[in-house]
């Protein structure tokens, strides 16, 4: 059996408290980086809203008389001004909406934010928290703690019992709050760090 990997747990100042065991088999083989394409692929395509439309003959006002009799006026038979040939008329083989969305298989999905959490811990941009409890729900706050332990990009995952901190980091622009739940390879690889708390972690490595 390998080595057991360590991985510090800080508090709010930077200083370590603890320390969280890794499980090498999980955390020490290769970043699997096609996986990121495969899942990266289907969350954009699942977002794409495919709002396209257009009526068809079916769907356009009017057009419920024929315009003219069918024989004698010289001029070419027609039975609805619904027609796609007259103006204001329906559109033929036009677009309408449609859902891009699509899955893949949960193992490619775990397999993939296992890759995004390892790609980060060996870059070193993975960072743990005991706790990013706040006293009040005030911005100045969070960008100060962020500040101090020198994180400019980040996403974090936080508990749902830290209200405060998911109050006053929302309005940050190059940060992301999540919790544990809601984490995904998308976002995890569109932040140059990643920021959790403890709790948020364990149930995150629960789920996988």
């Amino acid at each position: 059996m390998g080595q057991k990997m360590k991985l510090d747990v800080i508090d709010n100042d930077g200083k370590k408290v603890t320390e969280i065991t890794l499980d090498p088999e999980r955390y020490a083989g290769r970043v699997n980086e096609a996986l990121f394409y495969e899942v990266v692929k289907m969350q954009t395509a699942n977002k794409r809203a495919g709002a396209a439309s257009t009526k068809t003959r079916a769907n356009v006002s009017g057009g419920g008389v024929k315009p003219w009799k069918q024989k004698g006026t010289g001029r070419a038979r027609s039975g609805s001004n619904r027609s796609p040939i007259w103006r204001h008329g329906g559109i033929a083989f036009g677009p309408h909406p449609r859902d891009y969305s699509y899955s893949v298989p949960k193992k490619v999905k775990k397999g993939a934010l296992v890759s995004a959490l390892k790609l980060r811990l060996n870059d070193g941009k993975l960072t743990i928290f005991e706790s990013l409890n706040l006293k009040e729900p005030k911005t100045k706050l969070a960008v100060e703690l962020l500040t101090k332990n020198k994180l400019d990009n980040a996403l974090v995952v936080i508990d749902a019992d830290n209200k405060n901190f998911k109050l006053a980091a929302r309005n940050l622009k190059d940060f992301k709050v999540l919790l544990p739940g809601g984490i995904n390879v998308y976002d995890v690889l569109n932040y140059d760090n990643l920021v959790m708390t403890k709790s948020a972690f364990e149930k995150v490595e629960a789920m996988l």
